[in-house]
C-alpha cells in the first residue's frame, strides 16, 4: 500500500514537469550509448529519467546555474543502469550537486605514525554514504577523457546498497555472491597486475585503486563500450548483465554467448 502511495506520488510530481522534444534530442545528443536503445525502451528510460529528476534534490555549486540539458543529460546516464531495476534502488538520499567542471575536496589521512595530513584532492564526482552524489559538468557532458562521471558515481550508489563499499552491490535472489566474487576478485587481481606492470589497458587504469572503484569503472564500460569489457573480461560482463538485467551487445544486434564466458 505505501509503495503504491510513493510511487503514486512520485509519477504525479514527474508529470508537472515540462519537457520538450528537443530537450530530449538536445540531452541525448551528446550520450552515443543510448542509440543502443529501441523505442520502447528509450521511452522508458526517458519516462524514468523525469520521475528522477522529480524525487531528488538539485542543487549548483560555485555559481552554476542548472538548465533543462543539465538536469537531463544527468538523469539520463543516472538511469541508463536501472532501466530494468527500478527508481528504488536510489532509494535512502535525495541531493545532487552539480560543480562546473572538477572540484576540490579537503582530506585527511593518518600515516603509520600517527600524523596527521590535510591535502586538497581534485575530484570529477563523489557518491556519499547516504548523503548526496557531487558531479562535474563539462560543456560536453562524456568529457575528460570521454568517460561517464554520472554512470561512474551513480554505480558506485549501487555499491552501496550490500551494506560496503567493496565492489559487490546486493545482488539479486538468482545470482550467487560466489560466482560474482569469482569473476571479479580474478579481473580485478589480473588488472592490477597488469597496471602495476606498466601494461597499456583499454580501461581506465584508475579501476585498479580499489575493488570499489573496479566495479565503477567496469560499469561504465559495460555500458559506453561493452565490446572492450566483453574482450578484456568475459565472466565480469556476464555477471553485470545479469545484475544490470541489460545486454549492451545484443542490444546492438550483436549476439553474444554469455552462458559461454
Amino acid at each position: 500500500m505505501f509503495e503504491a502511495w510513493r510511487n503514486w506520488r512520485r509519477e504525479r510530481a514527474a508529470s508537472r514537469i515540462e519537457i520538450t522534444a528537443d530537450q530530449w534530442r538536445e540531452a541525448e545528443y551528446p550520450l552515443p550509448f543510448l542509440d543502443r536503445l529501441g523505442e520502447e525502451d528509450r521511452q522508458r528510460l526517458r519516462a524514468l529519467a523525469r520521475e528522477f529528476i522529480a524525487s531528488k534534490e538539485w542543487s549548483g555549486a560555485q555559481g552554476l546555474q542548472l538548465t533543462a540539458q543539465i538536469q537531463l543529460s544527468i538523469a539520463l546516464q543516472a538511469c541508463l543502469p536501472i532501466l530494468n531495476l527500478g527508481l528504488d534502488w536510489y532509494r535512502g538520499w535525495i541531493g545532487i550537486v552539480v560543480y562546473p567542471g572538477d572540484f576540490v575536496i579537503p582530506r585527511q589521512i593518518v600515516d603509520e605514525d600517527g600524523v596527521v595530513h590535510e591535502y586538497d584532492d581534485p575530484v570529477l564526482g563523489e557518491a556519499w554514504e547516504g548523503g548526496p552524489v557531487l558531479l562535474s559538468w563539462f560543456d560536453d557532458p562524456t568529457e575528460p577523457g570521454d568517460v561517464s562521471i554520472v554512470i561512474h558515481e551513480f554505480a558506485h550508489k549501487l555499491d552501496m546498497t550490500n551494506g560496503a563499499v567493496d565492489g559487490m552491490p546486493r545482488l539479486h535472489a538468482e545470482m550467487r555472491a560466489a560466482d560474482w566474487s569469482a569473476a571479479y576478485q580474478s579481473a580485478f587481481d589480473d588488472f592490477c597486475r597488469r597496471v602495476e606492470a606498466g601494461e597499456k589497458t583499454a580501461i581506465d587504469p584508475y579501476a585498479a585503486e580499489h575493488p570499489s572503484e573496479f566495479f565503477a569503472v567496469t560499469s561504465e564500460v559495460f555500458f559506453e563500450a561493452p565490446d572492450l569489457l566483453m574482450a578484456a573480461y568475459p565472466a565480469v560482463y556476464a555477471q553485470l548483465a545479469l545484475f544490470y538485467r541489460q545486454d549492451p551487445l545484443r542490444d546492438t544486434g550483436n549476439v553474444v554467448a554469455l552462458q559461454q564466458a
